[in-house]
Protein backbone atom coordinates (compact mmCIF):
# COMPACT_ATOMS: atom_id res chain seq x y z
CA UNK A 1 0.00 0.00 0.00
CA UNK A 2 3.17 2.37 1.02
CA UNK A 3 4.27 1.57 -2.65
CA UNK A 4 1.43 2.07 -4.60
CA UNK A 5 0.44 5.37 -2.47
CA UNK A 6 4.44 6.36 -3.54
CA UNK A 7 3.59 5.42 -7.28
CA UNK A 8 0.29 7.28 -7.47
CA UNK A 9 1.68 10.42 -5.79
CA UNK A 10 5.05 11.06 -7.24
CA UNK A 11 5.60 9.02 -10.73
CA UNK A 12 4.32 10.56 -14.00
CA UNK A 13 0.99 9.07 -15.88
CA UNK A 14 2.94 7.88 -19.16
CA UNK A 15 5.19 6.04 -16.05
CA UNK A 16 2.55 4.56 -14.68
CA UNK A 17 0.88 3.57 -17.49
CA UNK A 18 3.82 1.25 -18.65
CA UNK A 19 4.95 0.04 -15.16
CA UNK A 20 1.02 -1.23 -15.29
CA UNK A 21 1.43 -2.63 -18.69
CA UNK A 22 4.56 -4.68 -17.62
CA UNK A 23 3.60 -5.72 -14.08
CA UNK A 24 0.63 -6.88 -15.81
CA UNK A 25 2.62 -9.15 -18.21
CA UNK A 26 4.66 -10.32 -15.48
CA UNK A 27 1.45 -11.54 -13.77
CA UNK A 28 0.11 -13.03 -17.08
CA UNK A 29 3.27 -15.31 -16.98
CA UNK A 30 2.70 -16.69 -13.03
CA UNK A 31 -1.02 -16.51 -13.28
CA UNK A 32 -2.32 -19.46 -15.75
CA UNK A 33 -5.90 -18.65 -16.35
CA UNK A 34 -7.73 -17.16 -18.42
CA UNK A 35 -11.15 -14.71 -16.91
CA UNK A 36 -14.40 -13.46 -19.10
CA UNK A 37 -16.33 -10.98 -18.21
CA UNK A 38 -20.39 -11.21 -19.21
CA UNK A 39 -22.05 -7.72 -18.34
CA UNK A 40 -25.78 -7.67 -17.38
CA UNK A 41 -26.21 -4.65 -19.58
CA UNK A 42 -24.92 -3.58 -22.77
CA UNK A 43 -24.91 -0.44 -25.34
CA UNK A 44 -24.29 1.44 -21.94
CA UNK A 45 -27.00 -0.34 -19.93
CA UNK A 46 -30.04 0.63 -22.61
CA UNK A 47 -30.71 -3.25 -23.02
CA UNK A 48 -30.28 -6.50 -20.50
CA UNK A 49 -27.69 -8.52 -21.88
CA UNK A 50 -29.18 -12.07 -23.50
CA UNK A 51 -26.16 -13.78 -22.70
CA UNK A 52 -26.22 -12.73 -19.34
CA UNK A 53 -29.44 -13.48 -18.55
CA UNK A 54 -28.82 -17.43 -20.36
CA UNK A 55 -26.17 -17.64 -18.17
CA UNK A 56 -27.75 -16.61 -14.96
CA UNK A 57 -30.96 -19.02 -15.70
CA UNK A 58 -28.42 -21.95 -16.98
CA UNK A 59 -26.23 -21.23 -13.41
CA UNK A 60 -29.83 -21.44 -11.89
CA UNK A 61 -30.83 -24.53 -12.99
CA UNK A 62 -27.38 -26.50 -12.36
CA UNK A 63 -24.44 -24.93 -10.54
CA UNK A 64 -26.48 -22.59 -7.97
CA UNK A 65 -27.67 -25.76 -5.96
CA UNK A 66 -24.37 -25.59 -4.50
CA UNK A 67 -23.62 -21.78 -3.29
CA UNK A 68 -24.33 -21.43 -0.14
CA UNK A 69 -25.83 -17.80 -0.65
CA UNK A 70 -28.94 -17.00 -3.08
CA UNK A 71 -31.36 -14.62 -4.34
CA UNK A 72 -34.40 -14.74 -5.10
CA UNK A 73 -35.81 -12.82 -7.87
CA UNK A 74 -39.67 -13.14 -9.50
CA UNK A 75 -39.52 -14.32 -12.87
CA UNK A 76 -42.84 -12.81 -15.01
CA UNK A 77 -44.12 -15.39 -17.50
CA UNK A 78 -42.55 -18.30 -15.91
CA UNK A 79 -43.94 -21.54 -14.47
CA UNK A 80 -41.42 -21.24 -11.57
CA UNK A 81 -42.26 -17.62 -10.50
CA UNK A 82 -39.69 -17.60 -7.85
CA UNK A 83 -35.79 -18.42 -8.84
CA UNK A 84 -32.98 -18.75 -6.43
CA UNK A 85 -29.58 -17.67 -8.39
CA UNK A 86 -26.21 -16.68 -7.07
CA UNK A 87 -25.90 -13.95 -4.78
CA UNK A 88 -22.95 -11.30 -5.57
CA UNK A 89 -19.57 -12.14 -4.34
CA UNK A 90 -20.52 -15.47 -4.56
CA UNK A 91 -18.64 -18.46 -6.46
CA UNK A 92 -19.72 -22.09 -7.83
CA UNK A 93 -17.77 -24.25 -9.85
CA UNK A 94 -18.60 -26.20 -13.32
CA UNK A 95 -17.69 -29.50 -15.24
CA UNK A 96 -17.29 -29.10 -18.62
CA UNK A 97 -15.76 -32.51 -20.70
CA UNK A 98 -13.73 -33.10 -17.78
CA UNK A 99 -12.69 -29.82 -17.66
CA UNK A 100 -13.32 -27.68 -14.15
CA UNK A 101 -14.60 -24.04 -14.48
CA UNK A 102 -15.42 -21.24 -11.61
CA UNK A 103 -18.51 -18.90 -12.38
CA UNK A 104 -18.61 -15.91 -10.39
CA UNK A 105 -21.16 -13.26 -9.66
CA UNK A 106 -19.71 -9.54 -9.00
CA UNK A 107 -20.68 -6.24 -8.53
CA UNK A 108 -18.90 -3.14 -9.50
CA UNK A 109 -19.43 0.34 -7.43
CA UNK A 110 -21.43 2.54 -9.06
CA UNK A 111 -20.94 6.34 -9.60
CA UNK A 112 -24.00 8.01 -7.73
CA UNK A 113 -23.11 11.27 -9.70
CA UNK A 114 -23.00 9.69 -13.22
CA UNK A 115 -25.63 10.28 -15.53
CA UNK A 116 -26.98 7.47 -17.60
CA UNK A 117 -30.18 6.60 -20.25
CA UNK A 118 -31.20 3.66 -18.65
CA UNK A 119 -34.71 2.57 -16.70
CA UNK A 120 -32.51 0.71 -14.31
CA UNK A 121 -30.75 2.69 -11.36
CA UNK A 122 -27.57 3.64 -11.18
CA UNK A 123 -27.18 2.94 -7.50
CA UNK A 124 -27.34 -0.68 -7.52
CA UNK A 125 -24.15 -0.58 -9.93
CA UNK A 126 -23.21 -3.09 -12.74
CA UNK A 127 -23.26 -6.63 -12.48
CA UNK A 128 -21.79 -9.02 -14.52
CA UNK A 129 -20.57 -12.88 -14.79
CA UNK A 130 -16.84 -13.96 -14.79
CA UNK A 131 -15.64 -16.96 -16.04
CA UNK A 132 -12.64 -18.87 -15.11
CA UNK A 133 -10.91 -21.49 -16.22
CA UNK A 134 -7.21 -22.60 -17.43
CA UNK A 135 -5.54 -21.29 -20.31
CA UNK A 136 -4.30 -24.48 -21.99
CA UNK A 137 -8.03 -25.50 -22.64
CA UNK A 138 -9.18 -22.11 -23.98
CA UNK A 139 -10.16 -23.36 -27.29
CA UNK A 140 -12.78 -25.73 -25.69
CA UNK A 141 -13.74 -22.86 -23.23
CA UNK A 142 -14.67 -20.47 -25.67
CA UNK A 143 -15.64 -22.35 -28.94
CA UNK A 144 -17.73 -25.33 -27.54
CA UNK A 145 -18.58 -24.72 -23.68
CA UNK A 146 -19.91 -21.12 -24.13
CA UNK A 147 -21.96 -21.92 -26.82
CA UNK A 148 -23.35 -24.80 -25.00
CA UNK A 149 -24.11 -22.53 -21.80
CA UNK A 150 -26.26 -20.23 -24.06
CA UNK A 151 -28.43 -23.12 -25.55
CA UNK A 152 -28.80 -24.76 -22.62
CA UNK A 153 -29.82 -21.71 -20.79
CA UNK A 154 -32.38 -20.80 -23.66
CA UNK A 155 -34.02 -24.38 -23.54
CA UNK A 156 -34.50 -24.40 -19.64
CA UNK A 157 -36.33 -20.79 -20.13
CA UNK A 158 -38.63 -21.96 -22.60
CA UNK A 159 -38.97 -25.26 -20.71
CA UNK A 160 -40.07 -22.98 -17.82
CA UNK A 161 -41.84 -20.00 -19.51
CA UNK A 162 -45.71 -20.48 -18.67
CA UNK A 163 -47.12 -20.85 -22.20
CA UNK A 164 -49.28 -18.10 -23.81
CA UNK A 165 -52.64 -18.63 -26.16
CA UNK A 166 -51.98 -15.59 -28.75
CA UNK A 167 -54.65 -13.36 -30.92
CA UNK A 168 -53.82 -10.90 -33.96
CA UNK A 169 -54.40 -7.02 -33.33
CA UNK A 170 -55.99 -5.19 -35.75
CA UNK A 171 -53.26 -3.10 -37.44
CA UNK A 172 -54.76 -0.07 -35.98
CA UNK A 173 -53.46 -0.90 -32.72
CA UNK A 174 -50.34 -1.97 -33.65
CA UNK A 175 -48.59 1.24 -32.81
CA UNK A 176 -48.34 3.63 -29.41
CA UNK A 177 -47.39 3.09 -26.09
CA UNK A 178 -47.49 -0.59 -25.00
CA UNK A 179 -49.21 -1.65 -28.53
CA UNK A 180 -48.11 -5.00 -30.01
CA UNK A 181 -49.20 -6.78 -33.02
CA UNK A 182 -50.42 -9.98 -30.73
CA UNK A 183 -53.02 -10.21 -27.48
CA UNK A 184 -52.46 -13.39 -24.97
CA UNK A 185 -53.31 -14.75 -22.60
CA UNK A 186 -52.29 -18.04 -20.44
CA UNK A 187 -52.93 -21.01 -22.56
CA UNK A 188 -54.55 -23.50 -20.08
CA UNK A 189 -56.39 -26.10 -22.13
CA UNK A 190 -55.80 -29.64 -20.33
CA UNK A 191 -56.53 -31.76 -23.29
CA UNK A 192 -53.69 -34.32 -24.04
CA UNK A 193 -53.47 -37.31 -26.22
CA UNK A 194 -54.42 -39.71 -22.95
CA UNK A 195 -58.14 -38.00 -23.06
CA UNK A 196 -57.98 -37.48 -26.93
CA UNK A 197 -60.75 -39.74 -28.58
CA UNK A 198 -59.09 -41.31 -31.12
CA UNK A 199 -57.67 -44.71 -31.78
CA UNK A 200 -54.56 -45.67 -30.14
CA UNK A 201 -52.59 -46.58 -33.84
CA UNK A 202 -53.56 -42.94 -35.03
CA UNK A 203 -52.15 -41.38 -31.94
CA UNK A 204 -49.32 -42.81 -31.77
CA UNK A 205 -48.62 -42.15 -35.60
CA UNK A 206 -49.36 -38.14 -34.81
CA UNK A 207 -46.81 -38.81 -31.55
CA UNK A 208 -44.11 -40.35 -33.55
CA UNK A 209 -44.42 -37.67 -36.27
CA UNK A 210 -44.42 -34.88 -33.43
CA UNK A 211 -41.04 -36.47 -31.73
CA UNK A 212 -39.44 -36.52 -34.60
CA UNK A 213 -40.35 -33.05 -36.27
CA UNK A 214 -38.82 -31.97 -32.18
CA UNK A 215 -35.51 -33.73 -32.25
CA UNK A 216 -35.05 -32.89 -36.53
CA UNK A 217 -32.82 -29.57 -36.00
CA UNK A 218 -29.79 -30.97 -37.62
CA UNK A 219 -31.14 -33.24 -39.59
CA UNK A 220 -33.53 -30.45 -41.42
CA UNK A 221 -30.32 -28.15 -41.95
CA UNK A 222 -28.63 -31.35 -43.81
CA UNK A 223 -31.68 -30.94 -46.25
CA UNK A 224 -31.37 -27.22 -46.56
CA UNK A 225 -35.58 -26.87 -45.69
CA UNK A 226 -37.04 -24.77 -43.13
CA UNK A 227 -37.64 -26.15 -39.10
CA UNK A 228 -41.54 -26.11 -39.77
CA UNK A 229 -43.87 -28.63 -40.63
CA UNK A 230 -47.56 -28.38 -41.44
CA UNK A 231 -50.97 -30.16 -40.38
CA UNK A 232 -54.65 -30.54 -42.22
CA UNK A 233 -56.90 -31.49 -39.60
CA UNK A 234 -60.20 -32.04 -41.39
CA UNK A 235 -63.39 -33.96 -40.85
CA UNK A 236 -67.09 -32.95 -39.18
CA UNK A 237 -67.80 -30.44 -37.05
CA UNK A 238 -67.37 -31.96 -32.89
CA UNK A 239 -64.82 -34.68 -34.25
CA UNK A 240 -62.25 -32.76 -31.69
CA UNK A 241 -59.95 -30.59 -34.07
CA UNK A 242 -59.31 -28.08 -31.60
CA UNK A 243 -58.51 -30.74 -29.17
CA UNK A 244 -55.92 -31.82 -31.53
CA UNK A 245 -54.30 -28.61 -31.14
CA UNK A 246 -54.25 -28.34 -27.82
CA UNK A 247 -53.14 -31.53 -27.36
CA UNK A 248 -50.11 -30.69 -29.88
CA UNK A 249 -49.51 -27.48 -27.65
CA UNK A 250 -49.56 -29.67 -24.55
CA UNK A 251 -47.26 -32.51 -25.47
CA UNK A 252 -44.74 -30.31 -27.55
CA UNK A 253 -44.81 -27.49 -25.01
CA UNK A 254 -45.08 -24.54 -27.66
CA UNK A 255 -47.10 -21.54 -27.43
CA UNK A 256 -50.36 -21.15 -29.70
CA UNK A 257 -50.74 -18.11 -32.34
CA UNK A 258 -54.61 -18.49 -33.18
CA UNK A 259 -54.36 -16.33 -36.73
CA UNK A 260 -57.63 -14.43 -37.48
CA UNK A 261 -57.37 -13.73 -41.32
CA UNK A 262 -60.04 -11.49 -41.74
CA UNK A 263 -58.23 -9.35 -39.21
CA UNK A 264 -55.18 -9.13 -41.53
CA UNK A 265 -55.03 -5.94 -43.96
CA UNK A 266 -52.90 -7.42 -46.75
CA UNK A 267 -50.36 -9.74 -47.55
CA UNK A 268 -47.41 -7.24 -45.75
CA UNK A 269 -49.35 -6.87 -42.52
CA UNK A 270 -49.30 -11.38 -42.37
CA UNK A 271 -45.54 -11.36 -43.14
CA UNK A 272 -45.08 -8.75 -39.95
CA UNK A 273 -47.20 -10.72 -37.84
CA UNK A 274 -45.03 -13.88 -38.54
CA UNK A 275 -42.12 -12.46 -37.68
CA UNK A 276 -43.17 -11.30 -34.31
CA UNK A 277 -44.29 -14.98 -33.58
CA UNK A 278 -41.54 -16.91 -31.66
CA UNK A 279 -39.95 -20.49 -32.42
CA UNK A 280 -41.61 -23.57 -30.57
CA UNK A 281 -45.02 -22.15 -31.73
CA UNK A 282 -47.82 -23.32 -33.14
CA UNK A 283 -49.78 -21.41 -35.55
CA UNK A 284 -53.24 -21.79 -36.39
CA UNK A 285 -55.90 -20.51 -38.86
CA UNK A 286 -58.97 -22.62 -38.05
CA UNK A 287 -61.69 -22.77 -40.28
CA UNK A 288 -59.67 -22.03 -43.47
CA UNK A 289 -62.52 -22.61 -46.01
CA UNK A 290 -64.39 -19.91 -43.86
CA UNK A 291 -61.76 -17.75 -43.71
CA UNK A 292 -61.51 -15.50 -46.69
CA UNK A 293 -61.71 -15.84 -50.45
CA UNK A 294 -58.49 -18.12 -50.84
CA UNK A 295 -59.97 -21.87 -50.66
CA UNK A 296 -62.22 -22.15 -53.91
CA UNK A 297 -60.76 -23.43 -56.85
CA UNK A 298 -58.88 -20.93 -59.02
CA UNK A 299 -60.29 -22.32 -62.53
CA UNK A 300 -64.05 -22.17 -61.00
CA UNK A 301 -63.14 -18.42 -59.64
CA UNK A 302 -61.67 -17.67 -63.13
CA UNK A 303 -64.59 -19.20 -65.14
CA UNK A 304 -67.27 -17.53 -62.84
CA UNK A 305 -65.58 -14.25 -62.84
CA UNK A 306 -65.76 -13.96 -66.87
CA UNK A 307 -69.43 -15.14 -66.52
CA UNK A 308 -70.65 -12.25 -64.35
CA UNK A 309 -71.58 -9.00 -66.18
CA UNK A 310 -69.61 -6.14 -66.39
CA UNK A 311 -69.42 -3.89 -63.25
CA UNK A 312 -69.82 0.19 -63.39
CA UNK A 313 -65.70 0.92 -62.27
CA UNK A 314 -66.88 3.40 -59.40
CA UNK A 315 -69.25 0.69 -58.10
CA UNK A 316 -66.15 -1.77 -58.63
CA UNK A 317 -63.39 0.34 -57.10
CA UNK A 318 -66.46 1.57 -53.99
CA UNK A 319 -66.65 -2.81 -53.35
CA UNK A 320 -62.58 -3.33 -53.36
CA UNK A 321 -62.53 -0.23 -50.72
CA UNK A 322 -64.77 -1.64 -48.42
CA UNK A 323 -63.12 -4.83 -48.10
CA UNK A 324 -61.90 -5.81 -44.85
CA UNK A 325 -59.04 -7.79 -45.58
CA UNK A 326 -56.72 -7.87 -49.13
CA UNK A 327 -55.04 -10.90 -48.29
CA UNK A 328 -54.49 -13.13 -51.34
CA UNK A 329 -54.19 -16.73 -51.73
CA UNK A 330 -50.89 -16.37 -53.10
CA UNK A 331 -49.77 -14.22 -49.78
CA UNK A 332 -51.28 -17.47 -47.89
CA UNK A 333 -48.65 -19.52 -49.77
CA UNK A 334 -45.87 -17.06 -48.87
CA UNK A 335 -46.44 -17.03 -45.47
CA UNK A 336 -46.70 -20.70 -45.04
CA UNK A 337 -43.81 -21.72 -47.45
CA UNK A 338 -41.83 -18.68 -49.06
CA UNK A 339 -38.73 -17.22 -48.12
CA UNK A 340 -40.09 -15.85 -44.63
CA UNK A 341 -41.54 -19.19 -43.70
CA UNK A 342 -37.76 -19.95 -42.63
CA UNK A 343 -37.38 -17.14 -39.97
CA UNK A 344 -37.40 -18.26 -36.34
CA UNK A 345 -37.68 -21.89 -36.78
CA UNK A 346 -38.99 -24.96 -35.29
CA UNK A 347 -43.07 -24.21 -36.18
CA UNK A 348 -46.21 -26.07 -36.40
CA UNK A 349 -48.69 -24.60 -38.99
CA UNK A 350 -52.01 -26.11 -38.30
CA UNK A 351 -54.96 -25.26 -40.65
CA UNK A 352 -58.86 -27.14 -39.54
CA UNK A 353 -61.56 -27.14 -41.90
CA UNK A 354 -65.03 -28.98 -42.07
CA UNK A 355 -64.57 -29.59 -46.00
CA UNK A 356 -61.22 -30.12 -47.12
CA UNK A 357 -62.82 -30.51 -50.87
CA UNK A 358 -63.24 -26.90 -50.79
CA UNK A 359 -59.59 -25.81 -50.17
CA UNK A 360 -57.23 -24.95 -52.88
CA UNK A 361 -55.07 -28.16 -53.90
CA UNK A 362 -51.93 -25.47 -53.93
CA UNK A 363 -52.50 -24.22 -50.38
CA UNK A 364 -52.70 -27.99 -48.42
CA UNK A 365 -49.85 -29.62 -51.11
CA UNK A 366 -47.14 -31.51 -49.73
CA UNK A 367 -44.36 -29.40 -48.35
CA UNK A 368 -47.04 -26.87 -47.11
CA UNK A 369 -49.72 -29.50 -44.79
CA UNK A 370 -46.92 -31.75 -44.61
CA UNK A 371 -49.56 -34.31 -43.04
CA UNK A 372 -53.21 -34.55 -43.46
CA UNK A 373 -54.67 -35.63 -40.15
CA UNK A 374 -58.63 -37.33 -40.81
CA UNK A 375 -61.08 -36.40 -37.29
CA UNK A 376 -64.05 -38.91 -38.57
CA UNK A 377 -67.05 -39.87 -36.46
CA UNK A 378 -67.11 -41.61 -32.98
CA UNK A 379 -66.06 -45.28 -33.13
CA UNK A 380 -65.87 -47.79 -30.45
CA UNK A 381 -62.29 -47.52 -29.52
CA UNK A 382 -62.68 -43.73 -29.13
CA UNK A 383 -65.81 -44.33 -27.25
CA UNK A 384 -63.47 -45.99 -24.43
CA UNK A 385 -61.28 -43.45 -24.26
CA UNK A 386 -64.60 -41.23 -23.31
CA UNK A 387 -65.79 -43.55 -21.19
CA UNK A 388 -62.46 -43.74 -19.21
CA UNK A 389 -62.65 -39.70 -18.96
CA UNK A 390 -66.29 -38.98 -18.01
CA UNK A 391 -66.73 -41.99 -16.21
CA UNK A 392 -63.88 -43.68 -15.11
CA UNK A 393 -65.06 -47.29 -16.10
CA UNK A 394 -62.63 -49.61 -18.12
CA UNK A 395 -65.28 -52.19 -19.30
CA UNK A 396 -69.24 -52.41 -18.76
CA UNK A 397 -71.96 -55.01 -19.61
CA UNK A 398 -73.42 -52.43 -21.65
CA UNK A 399 -70.17 -51.75 -23.95
CA UNK A 400 -71.16 -54.57 -26.52
CA UNK A 401 -74.22 -52.90 -27.04
CA UNK A 402 -72.96 -49.52 -27.71
CA UNK A 403 -70.02 -51.05 -29.45
CA UNK A 404 -72.80 -52.38 -32.60
CA UNK A 405 -74.57 -49.08 -32.79
CA UNK A 406 -71.72 -47.19 -32.75
CA UNK A 407 -71.08 -49.64 -36.24
CA UNK A 408 -73.69 -48.33 -37.49
CA UNK A 409 -74.25 -44.64 -36.83
CA UNK A 410 -72.38 -42.05 -37.30
CA UNK A 411 -71.76 -39.57 -34.28
CA UNK A 412 -69.02 -37.05 -33.45
CA UNK A 413 -67.15 -37.53 -29.98
CA UNK A 414 -68.68 -34.15 -28.78
CA UNK A 415 -72.32 -35.98 -29.01
CA UNK A 416 -71.05 -39.34 -27.15
CA UNK A 417 -69.45 -36.42 -24.90
CA UNK A 418 -72.39 -34.59 -23.84
CA UNK A 419 -74.32 -38.53 -23.47
CA UNK A 420 -71.73 -39.49 -20.87
CA UNK A 421 -71.46 -36.37 -18.71
CA UNK A 422 -73.77 -36.80 -15.76
CA UNK A 423 -76.48 -34.37 -15.28
CA UNK A 424 -77.15 -34.23 -12.18
CA UNK A 425 -75.35 -36.06 -8.37
CA UNK A 426 -77.81 -38.94 -8.99
CA UNK A 427 -76.89 -40.35 -12.08
CA UNK A 428 -74.16 -43.22 -12.10
CA UNK A 429 -72.32 -44.84 -14.41
CA UNK A 430 -75.40 -47.50 -15.80
CA UNK A 431 -77.43 -44.49 -16.63
CA UNK A 432 -75.04 -42.52 -18.25
CA UNK A 433 -74.56 -45.46 -20.82
CA UNK A 434 -78.28 -45.93 -21.52
CA UNK A 435 -78.26 -42.72 -21.77
CA UNK A 436 -76.25 -42.88 -24.58
CA UNK A 437 -77.50 -46.45 -25.84
CA UNK A 438 -81.13 -44.37 -26.17
CA UNK A 439 -79.58 -41.14 -28.55
CA UNK A 440 -77.86 -44.20 -30.55
CA UNK A 441 -80.83 -45.83 -31.30
CA UNK A 442 -83.03 -42.85 -32.50
CA UNK A 443 -80.21 -41.19 -34.38
CA UNK A 444 -80.26 -45.04 -36.09
CA UNK A 445 -83.73 -44.72 -36.17
CA UNK A 446 -83.38 -41.30 -37.99
CA UNK A 447 -80.30 -43.03 -40.44
CA UNK A 448 -82.76 -46.24 -41.67
CA UNK A 449 -85.91 -43.46 -42.12
CA UNK A 450 -83.75 -41.24 -44.43
CA UNK A 451 -82.64 -44.44 -46.40
CA UNK A 452 -86.28 -45.74 -46.89
CA UNK A 453 -87.24 -42.02 -48.13
CA UNK A 454 -84.21 -41.61 -50.08
CA UNK A 455 -84.97 -45.74 -51.89
CA UNK A 456 -88.91 -44.90 -51.87
CA UNK A 457 -87.95 -41.70 -54.15
CA UNK A 458 -85.86 -43.74 -56.40
CA UNK A 459 -88.54 -46.65 -56.88
CA UNK A 460 -91.36 -44.33 -57.25
CA UNK A 461 -91.68 -43.61 -60.98
CA UNK A 462 -92.45 -39.87 -61.82
CA UNK A 463 -95.97 -39.19 -63.37
CA UNK A 464 -93.87 -38.57 -66.96
CA UNK A 465 -92.38 -41.50 -66.70
CA UNK A 466 -95.70 -43.14 -66.08
CA UNK A 467 -97.16 -41.69 -69.51
CA UNK A 468 -94.35 -42.71 -71.03
CA UNK A 469 -94.93 -46.30 -69.61
CA UNK A 470 -98.41 -46.33 -70.74
CA UNK A 471 -96.91 -45.47 -74.42
CA UNK A 472 -98.01 -41.51 -74.30
CA UNK A 473 -95.45 -38.57 -74.72
CA UNK A 474 -96.09 -35.10 -72.94
CA UNK A 475 -96.14 -32.18 -74.43
CA UNK A 476 -96.28 -28.75 -73.03
CA UNK A 477 -98.71 -26.23 -74.79
CA UNK A 478 -97.49 -22.75 -73.54
CA UNK A 479 -100.14 -21.06 -75.04
CA UNK A 480 -103.13 -22.21 -72.44
CA UNK A 481 -100.90 -24.26 -69.90
CA UNK A 482 -102.82 -27.45 -70.20
CA UNK A 483 -100.95 -30.08 -71.17
CA UNK A 484 -101.35 -32.47 -74.38
CA UNK A 485 -101.41 -36.63 -74.28
CA UNK A 486 -100.44 -37.84 -77.80
CA UNK A 487 -99.47 -41.87 -78.77
CA UNK A 488 -96.71 -42.45 -80.44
Amino acid sequence: MFLYAIIERFFPAALRDTLQIHTQKVVNLLYPYVQITFPEFSGERLKRSEAYTAIQTYLSENSSQLAKRLKAEVVKDSQNPLVLSMDDDEEVTDEFQGVKLWWAASKTASNPHAYSFSYYSPLDGKRYFKLTFHKKHRDLITVAYIKHVLEEGKEIALRNRQRKLYTNNPSSGWYGYKQSKWSHIVFEHPATFETLAMEQRKKEEIINDLVKFRNGKDYYAKIGKAWKRGYLLYGPPGTGKSTMIAAMANFMNYDVYDLELTAVKDNTELRKLLIETSSKAIIVVEDIDCSLDLTGQRNMRKERSEEEEPKDPNKKEEEESNKSSKVTLSGLLNFIDGIWSACGGERIIIFTTNFVDKLDPALIRTGRMDKHIELSYCRFEAFKVLAKNYLDVDSHHLFPRISNLLEVTNVTPADVAENLMPKCVNEDVETCLLSLIQALESEEEESDDAGLNEEKDKEEPTQQQKMKNNGHTVEDVKGNGFIHLSGK
